[in-house]
């Protein structure tokens, strides 16, 4: 098996940033262990985005920063806000298949890869087995390749392999092209702990216009909520 080395197209255009490849990854990833509690509300999803386990790097994110980066992935179609009459608080989901059909070992795959980078195959199946039963290395060896050779374009990548590494390493491309730094381990694999990584936000007026409509339209659906528990009755 050896790397790929033609160019590749993204999936996204223009490429997710890491706090929106974060929160994807996150609604991923709860679907799969927390079904009880999914879809996430947003305080649920900013503690998932801050997790210090099977995360890295490491972030501290504030509400503001995570409901922006669900702005751009419900715009993208890879998430959505679910409301209902028994939704106390907007929550959201990954929509993931609208866009990228996929069967729920690969969507577990690629969730690993937007949580935690660069990952050998024997890595990512034991670290994603949290969130499905993972096959044997032979077919996880085959939905990887079968990520990366979509006719429709590739998810994920083979990296080239680097000095002292004894495995090739598979990257996500939602991101785009992964950087240099990408090539060392990460700590998933070398056991270190990074420090967490502080997102900070500095907004165009256009994007902030987006913010302030996006705050409307969940003011606007709570107050629609309550109004509907109300004159059902309810406390």
């Amino acid at each position: 098996m050896t790397p790929d080395t033609t160019p590749t197209p993204f999936p996204e255009n223009p490429p997710l940033s890491a706090l929106e490849a974060r929160a994807l990854g996150c609604l991923i990833e709860k679907e799969f262990t927390t079904p009880d509690v999914y879809p996430l509300s947003l305080n649920a999803l900013v503690n998932a985005c801050n997790q210090r386990n099977n995360r890295h790097p490491i972030l501290s994110v504030g509400a503001r920063e995570v409901e922006l980066a669900l702005d751009q992935l419900r715009q993208r179609r890879i998430a959505s806000l679910v409301a209902g009459a028994d939704a106390r608080v907007p929550k959201f989901r990954q929509t993931l298949d609208i866009s990228y059909p996929l069967d729920p070992i690969s969507r577990a795959l690629l969730g690993e890869l937007l949580l935690r980078g660069p990952q050998t195959a024997a890595s990512l199946r034991a670290n994603a087995e949290r969130m499905q039963p993972m096959p044997d290395a032979a077919e996880i060896d085959r939905l990887l390749n079968d990520m990366a050779e979509r006719p429709a374009g590739a998810l994920i990548r083979r990296l080239p392999r680097q000095a002292g590494q004894k495995e090739l390493r598979w990257v996500q491309l939602f991101t785009g092209e992964p950087a240099e730094s990408a090539a060392a381990a990460s700590p998933a694999e070398s056991g270190r702990q990074a420090p967490p990584l502080t997102v900070s936000v500095s907004l165009p007026p256009e994007a902030e216009a987006r913010f302030a409509a996006l705050e409307a339209e969940v003011a606007q659906l709570k107050a629609e909520l309550k109004a509907l528990r109300e004159s059902l009755g309810g406390s």
